[in-house]
């Protein structure tokens, strides 16, 4: 169990470590979203953000460092390096930053998904069950777990390789 932990905290001091070099490689500003390849992105903010409307598109969104809130309806999604979002639809959201200072920045990765193949990936897992026997969310927040975190690590380890620059 501790082991586990000390895995995790390395984990998460990797991903921390292996954003904010992009960001300080590339010359990108201080905060905003960095395309790191076509429908991946590195996201920065120093401080908490005031709430911005969108539509959401599918995605799977990680924090490295800070947290963020997503409200949906009358939902309200809180997550953090501990947890991540899962979008599978387009959805008008509103969302805002709430943890970040300039010493320990907001930092965070956004992968969007292709709609299709979620929905191909569900029907092949056997999600996909009649409307009226289940609670459907088209958005979620649930527990970040090693697998995932470390093939997150593993990702973005991928991309900030030593030839990397930004996409365009």
């Amino acid at each position: 169990m501790e082991r586990e932990a000390q895995q995790v905290q390395a984990l998460r001091e990797e991903l921390v470590e292996r954003i904010a070099r992009a960001y300080d490689r590339s010359g990108a500003p201080a905060g905003g979203s960095m395309a790191v390849l076509k429908d991946l992105w590195f996201n920065r903010a120093s401080a908490p953000t005031v709430l911005a409307h969108s539509v959401s598109a599918a995605m799977f969104c990680v924090i490295a460092q800070g947290s963020k809130e997503v409200l949906l309806g009358d939902e309200r999604y809180h997550y953090d390096p501990m947890r991540y979002l899962l979008v599978a639809a387009e959805l008008p959201v509103a969302a805002r930053v709430i943890e970040a200072t300039p010493a320990a920045p907001y930092l965070s990765l956004t992968l969007r998904l292709d709609p299709a193949l979620v929905s191909s990936v569900m029907g092949e897992a056997g999600y996909l069950v009649a409307h009226a026997q289940a609670d459907v969310r088209a958005l979620d927040v649930s527990p970040l777990n090693t697998q995932l975190l470390d093939a997150v690590v593993r990702l973005v380890r991928w991309v900030v390789r030593k030839s990397w620059r930004p996409w365009r």
